[in-house]
C-alpha cells in the first residue's frame, strides 16, 4: 500500500525522488521520507510524519544534494504514523537504509532473536527487522550486500517490494519484490525504481516489471542486472510503458477524483474500442476467441473481488447469468482464500482489481489455479501481478486512477464484465440475435448518455450542501441497482466519513426500517425497470417515515417526482446496462458532499489506492 521510489544516475536525486512521492502519495500519506547518498559522502535520512509536503518543508534547511536516493510515503500497518516508524529505515550502524512496502509476516519472531545478539531497535515496524536481518547477516557471514540481502529474504515470510542503500556502495542500489509491485525504469545512464510506473514516465517509457523473487542490482554507469534469492541470473524483459503525463495530473480540476468522474465516457469508449463493432453488431474478445474451449466449458464462474471490485462482480454476476446462463458465484477475495473454497478444474474463477496488485484477490487467483481452475482477469494496470498470474483475461484500458476512491476502475470493469458476457452469451446461443443487436448497440450508446448525466454536476453540487449535515445515509436498489448502492454508500463512506449502508430496496423492511426518520437521506435507485413497481412502494415506505428521499429516475418520471424530495434524472437505458449511468450521480453527491465538509477526497484517511497487504 505504500510507495516507494529511487533513483541512481548524474541528475540531483532529490527533486526527483520527491516528484516521484507526490506521484505515488495516493498508495499512502501518513508520513513521507527520503535516503540520500549526499555529495559529502554521508548516507542522510530525512523522514517526518505527514504528507510530501511536511517532508518537503522539514528537508527544507537540510543538506539534500546527491545522485542517488530511495524515498517512501507510508500507509502505517506496524506501528502509528510518526516520524519514528516512517521509512526509510537505518541499520543500527547507520550504513544501511532501506525502504519498505508490503509486510514482514514473522517480524516479531525475528525481533527477537537479533534482540537476543545485542541488536537495538528504534520503532515499531516490521521493516526496520529487516534492514537489522541484512547487516547483520552480512556482518556475520562477511559477505556482500547483494547476498545477504539474498540470504536475509530466506528467512522473511510475507509480502515486500524493497530498496535498499549503502553507505559504502553510493553507486548502488539493490531492489527486491515479492506479491508487491515494484518497477525499475531504464534511462540514458541512470535508472529510476517505482511502485508503478507513475513515477518513471517523465524521465523514461522503457520499464522492467520485476517477478515474485526477483533482485534488481542497480549500479550506476552499468547495465541493469537481475537475479533471484538463490542468485541465479534473470535475463529481464524490458518493456515500453503507454503512459503521458497529462493522464496523472489534474488537467484543471480542483480534485483528481472529479477529473475521473469526468473523464467516464471517454474511457469506456477507450474500453469499447476495437471490442464493440456497432456496424455489424458485434462485440469481440480476444479472450473469449483464444480461449473458447474453456470458456464455453465452464460449469460455474465464480468471482473473486475486493471493495468497489466486488461491487462490480455482482453486476457481473447478473448480466452472465441473465444472457449466458451459467452459474455465477461472487467471493470476497479475502474470505475466499482462507475458507477452503470448493473449486474444480470446470469452474473459471474471474480476478477483478483495478490495479492488479491487490493482495487478497491475487492470493486467490492461486489458490484457483493451485485447484486446477481457469483464471480470467480484468485488471487496468498493464504488466500488473494478476493479469500475469492469471492464463487469460482483459484490461479495461481507463487510464491512470489516482483518486483513492474508485470512479472509472469500477464503470470500466462493469463495461467489461458486460462484453464479456455478451460475447459468451452469443457463442453459446443463449441470447436472440435481435436481443444482441439490441445491447450492443445501447452498449455503444452509453458513454454518450454519461455525457449527459455529467451536465447534472452543478445542480447535483447544489443539493449536495443540504446533506453535510448527516450523520447516517442509506443506499436502497433492486436487482442490478443493488451493487450501485452498495458502490454509492461505499463512496460516501470512504470519502465524507458519514457512515453510509447500502441494501436491496426489500430488505429495508427487515430491520434497516428502524432508522428512518427525518434525519436520515435515503438515495434510492428507481429507474423505469421491472422492480420500478416494487421499488415505488418502498418509497412510499421511507416517506411514511418522514425519510428524506434522493431518488434516481429515468428522464420523464411523473411518478416518483411527486413524492421524492429530490429527483435526479437518467437517460433511458437497457436494465443491464442502468449501472453505467445511475452510478455517475452517486458518485458526485458523494464527491460534493466530502468537498462541502472540507474532506481531502483524493486521499481519505486510513486509506490507500492499492491494497498490497492483507
Amino acid at each position: 500500500m505504500c510507495g516507494i521510489v529511487g533513483y541512481i544516475g548524474k541528475k540531483d536525486a532529490f527533486p526527483i525522488l520527491i516528484k516521484g512521492l507526490r506521484r505515488l502519495e495516493y498508495r499512502g500519506y501518513d508520513s513521507a521520507g527520503v535516503a540520500l547518498v549526499n555529495s559529502d559522502g554521508n548516507l542522510n535520512v530525512y523522514k517526518t510524519k505527514g504528507k510530501v509536503d511536511n517532508l518537503v518543508e522539514y528537508c527544507s534547511d537540510k543538506n539534500v544534494s546527491g545522485t542517488v536516493g530511495i524515498a517512501h510515503t507510508r500507509w502505517a500497518t506496524h506501528g502509528e504514523p510518526s516520524s519514528l516508524n516512517a521509512h526509510p529505515h537505518y541499520s543500527m550502524s547507520k550504513n544501511l537504509a532501506i525502504i519498505h512496502n508490503g509486510i514482514i509476516e514473522n517480524y516479531a519472531d525475528l525481533k527477537v532473536k537479533l534482540s537476543a545478539k545485542g541488536v537495538k531497535f528504534v520503532s515499531d515496524t516490521d521493516t526496520e527487522v529487516l534492514v537489522q536481518l541484512i547487516e547483520y547477516i552480512r556482518e556475520q557471514k562477511n559477505t556482500d550486500l547483494l547476498t545477504a540481502v539474498q540470504l536475509a529474504l530466506h528467512e522473511v515470510i510475507g509480502a515486500y517490494a524493497i530498496a535498499v542503500l549503502d553507505h559504502s556502495a553510493p553507486d548502488q542500489i539493490i531492489a527486491a519484490r515479492k506479491q508487491s509491485p515494484l518497477v525499475v525504469g531504464i534511462g540514458e545512464d541512470e535508472f529510476f525504481i517505482g511502485s508503478d510506473a507513475s513515477p518513471l514516465i517523465e524521465y523514461t517509457d522503457k520499464v522492467v516489471y520485476l517477478e515474485d523473487g526477483n533482485i534488481a542490482v542497480i549500479h550506476r554507469g552499468k547495465e541493469l542486472e537481475v537475479v533471484n534469492i538463490y542468485n541465479r541470473k534473470i535475463n529481464p524483459e524490458i518493456q515500453t510503458v503507454d503512459l503521458n503525463l497529462g493522464q496523472i495530473e489534474k488537467g484543471g480540476y480542483p480534485h483528481f477524483m472529479l477529473k475521473e468522474i469526468f473523464e467516464q465516457p471517454d474511457c469506456i469508449t477507450n474500453c469499447m474500442r476495437g471490442r464493440v463493432n456497432v456496424d455489424i453488431d458485434n462485440v469481440v474478445l480476444s479472450a473469449v476467441i483464444d480461449y473458447k474451449k474453456q470458456l464455453l466449458n465452464a460449469k460455474r464462474f465464480v468471482i473473486v473481488a475486493c471493495g468497489t471490485s466486488w461491487h462490480a462482480g455482482l453486476i457481473g454476476k447478473q448480466i452472465i447469468e441473465s444472457l449466458c446462463r451459467i452459474p455465477v458465484e461472487v467471493e470476497y477475495a479475502s474470505e475466499f482464500r482462507y475458507r477452503n473454497p470448493v473449486i474444480t478444474k470446470d469452474d473459471v474463477v474471474i480476478a477483478i482489481s483495478q490495479s492488479g496488485e491487490t493482495a487478497d484477490t491475487l492470493a486467490a487467483v492461486n489458490l484457483a489455479k493451485e485447484n486446477g481452475a481457469f483464471i480470467y482477469g480484468i485488471c487496468n494496470a498493464i504488466g500488473s501481478s494478476i493479469p500475469r498470474a492469471t492464463h487469460t483475461g482483459s484490461y479495461i484500458h481507463v487510464g491512470p486512477e489516482i483518486g483513492v476512491a474508485s470512479t472509472k476502475a469500477f464503470t470500466g470493469q462493469v463495461t467489461v464484465l458486460s462484453m464479456l458476457a455478451l460475447a459468451l452469451a452469443n457463442e453459446r446461443g443463449t441470447i436472440s440475435k435481435e436481443e444482441y443487436k439490441k445491447i450492443v448497440k445501447e452498449l455503444y450508446d452509453i458513454p454518450s448518455k454519461m455525457k449527459e448525466v455529467l451536465k447534472l454536476n452543478n445542480r447535483i453540487a447544489d443539493l449536495s450542501r443540504s446533506f453535510t449535515y448527516a450523520r447516517d445515509f442509506l443506499f436502497l436498489g433492486r436487482g442490478y441497482s443493488y451493487p450501485v448502492a452498495l458502490e454509492g454508500a461505499l463512496k460516501l463512506k470512504e470519502i465524507s466519513y458519514i457512515h453510509a449502508e447500502g441494501y436491496p430496496a426489500a430488505e429495508m423492511k427487515h430491520g434497516p426500517i428502524a432508522l428512518i426518520d427525518s434525519d436520515m437521506p435515503v438515495v434510492v435507485i428507481a429507474t423505469h425497470n421491472a422492480m420500478y413497481e416494487k421499488v415505488l412502494s418502498n418509497i412510499q415506505e421511507v416517506k411514511a417515515r418522514q425519510g428524506k428521499v434522493i431518488a434516481i429516475v429515468t428522464k420523464g418520471d411523473d411518478t416518483i417526482s411527486r413524492i421524492a424530495d429530490e429527483v435526479i434524472e437518467m437517460p433511458q437505458t437497457i436494465e443491464c446496462l442502468e449501472p453505467l449511468l445511475s452510478t455517475i450521480p452517486l458518485q458526485m453527491l458523494a464527491y460534493h458532499i466530502a468537498v462541502c465538509k472540507g474532506k481531502n477526497v483524493d486521499q481519505p484517511r486510513n486509506l490507500a489506492k492499492s491494497v498490497t497487504v492483507e
